[in-house]
């Protein structure tokens, strides 16, 4: 703290006061937005190549510059953390996504304080700061209300957020924050509720509050959108925007890309496409079924893509009005390739597959018709995932071009940048903090709120951006990669890279496998950036001095130990401080409490107690326990006078038992108990009061996770969409909850997750 400047006598009379001064920018200092777009692939967008209409995105590029050589780390958080942090992503214990957090530095999930947020540097000195979208820098089981929100963007640097934790959520019932607290979005997706056009409004309100008190005082606005994750959830106005635009396959899409690429000058003319890989099938090989299944898939997409350009372009037209958009920097990313988790034949709840069950082609081809909608968690096939990182090799969480190199677009009109250009050199997503700040005029801090800061590792690529610098030198030469065992170095235009499976997917590989005898690659990607030619056998030298530089780039950035067990970190997660949770209580109309953190019911016996009084006049209806929705979890609730208990079988089935008896005016008392059997099922009663109970027998319950969206267990209201059928969430309780209590009735009975770790972990 500043020292005290003034006169303190021995009253006001002899004393002089004094106050600190405030940080302020100085006049002109520009605003500035980074938008993140969430796996969107290098070839998109329409100013990378693609035919999906983004044009307010191309209009940025217009009067900006293109980054045809930009990359990222392969995966969501970690890249996040390079943007806001500007240092190598396992620095910041972020070696992969914050849920997946395992107990090495690397890997922790939690950027230290000692890496501070770009938020943090720009409000000390004198920034608004402001948060909207997607987070995922937050370990999972600190998401919750009873959390410390050391880790929330409120307690790193960011004035104010709105958005969502984690690594997707629904866009029609989005699981949403509101600076530090849990709110429900505004209104149900049957009144046109959808989560991107929310969170523009948002991004927009935010900057008018400013504007309202502060005309000139500066802001960060940082903007991540949910698109393009899963779910592909297009609002009912871009639904059916592209029927039949995606029925030539993906195969005849990324060629037709691949010239449009070369003719924008994105690719040297002498660029050869990577050739389709052996797993992932020629589109003309599908049949009718899964041609229609696999056009559907892309086709919300698309429109999921164009909804969110839309959005993009009402932000841009705001601050047009203010007559401060020319003197902001924009700097749009995507955070990694294109996804493949959707797998080779697309997915209509990507829950099912961490499930062990997903679907098969004649039921989503059933359900056609609910792709994009609010009961589908959809994600496109490896096909589209290929054709989206044109012209690239593989995809996210790989760490070949497909999976690393992605868009970068930056303009500032009054910056002097150049306008319409395109640039190759290499950069990296930690040189984007770096370049902000050079175009700022800000320098970086040795220490922040009082934390000394650790070396960065961004470096300003600001000297490509203006005009005629076309042929500047890179200002990045080398960058290591790593996740989940996939390796890879850039090195003065060269490329090593190895890939190592998370499980059997796609070739002969064993994921089990040592380490050392993973296969190197060696790439000139200065002349072969799609990664064709290896060269290995030529340049063996090079390749062990590529390897060996691997190495002691991984020592010095956290990197080790090496670990692809995916599943294994599913199985084995972070300790729970809290010890063995058997016994919960919930309260009516409480926050939700994420999954992360209820109590475990999976593969366990189990019962729900609840004790609750409707008073004469109360509709006998309405939610009393529940965890999940639509698209999977349970619910305990009062319908047409009968107390009912459902189980969603993540969207693919639902079983519900109802009670014998009718519940009446005055107090009650409702018992479900489930007993878990050997396989994958079990016996459920449910009881009101004395009467006699109803039986059922659940023959499957999901091992893994009741849905991947965020919707976590509440009392006496749904989150939605419905668990249930024949009513709508969150179908409130209207009487009196008294008391809620949910008992896990000793171990898991059995964990397919931990069978099927062990069968790999020997192959």
């Amino acid at each position: 703290m500043e020292e005290f400047q003034g006169k303190i006598g021995k009253d006001w009379r002899t004393s002089v006061p004094w106050w600190p001064p405030q940080p302020k920018p100085k006049v002109g200092t520009p605003n500035v937005v980074l938008i993140v777009l969430d796996d969107v692939g290098f070839a998109q967008l329409g100013c990378y190549g693609s035919n999906i209409a983004t044009p307010r995105i191309d209009a940025l590029a217009d009067k900006g510059v293109r980054l045809a050589n930009f990359h990222t780390t392969s995966l969501c958080s970690p890249t996040r953390a390079c943007l806001l942090t500007g240092r190598n992503h396992h620095r910041s214990g972020m070696g992969r996504v914050a849920d997946l957090a395992i107990g090495f530095p690397g890997y922790y999930g939690k950027p230290p304080k000692e890496n501070g947020f770009l938020s943090e540097v720009l409000r000390n000195v004198g920034f608004a700061t402001y948060a909207v979208g997607k987070w995922h820098l937050t370990p999972d089981d600190e998401t919750h209300m009873a959390a410390s929100r050391s880790s929330w963007p409120l307690g790193r640097g960011f004035d104010r957020w709105y958005g969502f934790h984690g690594g997707e959520t629904s866009q029609f019932s989005p699981a949403l924050y509101h600076d530090n607290h849990s709110i429900r979005p505004p209104r149900p997706y049957v009144e046109g509720y959808h989560l991107t056009e929310d969170l523009t409004d948002h991004a927009i309100e935010f900057i008018a509050d400013l504007r309202a008190v502060e005309v000139d005082r500066p802001f960060f606005l940082y903007f991540c959108p949910g698109a393009c994750h899963s779910p592909h959830q297009p609002p009912e106005r871009w639904a059916h925007r592209y029927r039949g635009a995606f029925d030539a396959g993906w195969d005849r899409w990324r060629e037709q890309t691949f010239h449009r690429q070369v003719a924008m000058g994105l690719l040297p003319e002498a660029t050869v496409l990577s050739p389709r890989p052996d797993w992932v099938r020629p589109f003309d090989d599908l049949n009718q079924e899964e041609s229609a299944l696999a056009a559907r898939f892309m086709e919300k997409f698309a429109s999921f893509l164009s909804d969110t350009d839309e959005q993009i372009g009402r932000l841009v037209d705001f601050l047009d009005d203010l007559g401060e958009l020319a003197n902001t920097i924009i700097v749009l990313v995507s955070d990694n390739g294109a996804s493949a988790e959707g797998g080779p034949e697309g997915s209509i709840n990507d829950v099912r597959l961490a499930n062990l069950d997903p679907a098969t082609t004649s039921e989503m081809y059933a359900r056609i018709d609910e792709i994009g909608g609010p009961t589908s968690h959809n994600n496109y096939p490896w096909g589209w995932t290929m054709a989206g990182n044109t012209p690239f090799r593989r995809w996210k969480r790989e760490v070949h071009e497909g999976g690393v190199a992605d868009p970068c677009i930056v303009a500032w009109s009054a910056g002097s940048l150049a306008t319409g250009e395109i640039r190759h050199q290499y950069a990296h997503a930690i040189d984007v903090r770096g370049t902000i700040l050079q175009l700022l005029g800000v320098d970086e801090p040795s220490h922040l709120d009082y934390v000394p800061q650790t070396s960065v590792d961004s470096a300003s690529f600001a000297s490509i951006l203006a005009p005629h610098t076309a042929s500047a030198s890179a200002i990045r030469t080398t960058q290591y990669y790593e996740m989940f065992g996939s390796r890879a170095l850039y090195h003065e235009g060269w490329k090593a890279v190895t890939f190592h499976p998370i499980a059997p997917l796609y070739d002969d590989k064993n994921p089990n496998d040592d380490f050392d005898e993973d296969q190197w690659e060696l790439y000139d990607v200065a002349h072969d950036l799609t990664e064709t030619r290896d060269l290995a056998n030529e340049y063996p030298e090079l390749l062990e001095s590529m390897k060996e530089r691997w190495w002691r780039e991984a020592e010095q950035n956290q990197v080790l130990p090496l670990d692809n067990r995916v599943l294994w970190a599913l199985v084995h997660p972070k300790p729970d401080q809290r010890g063995p949770v058997d016994m919960m209580r919930y309260f009516q109309g409480a926050s939700q409490v994420p999954e992360a953190v209820a109590i475990d019911l999976k593969y366990r016996s189990h019962r729900l107690l609840v004790d609750f009084t409707l008073e004469p006049g109360d509709p006998p209806a309405g939610v009393l326990l529940a965890q999940g929705s639509a698209l999977g979890g349970w619910s305990l609730y009062l319908l047409d006078g009968f107390v009912h208990y459902s189980l969603n079988l993540y969207g693919k089935s639902i079983t519900t038992v109802k009670s014998t008896s009718r519940v009446t005016a005055g107090s009650h008392s409702v018992l479900f108990a489930f007993t878990k059997d050997e396989r994958d099922g079990g016996d459920a009663l449910l009881q009101l009061d004395d009467a006699a109970g109803a039986s059922l027998h659940v023959e499957r319950v999901p091992p893994a996770g009741w849905n991947g969206v965020g919707a976590g267990l509440t009392c006496g209201y749904e989150w939605g969409p419905s668990v249930g059928q024949g009513y709508a969430a969150p179908f409130p309780f209207p009487g009196i909850i008294h008391r809620a209590r949910i008992e896990a009735l000793g171990p898991k009975v059995r964990d397919p997750l931990a069978e099927i770790e062990a069968i790999l972990s020997q192959q």
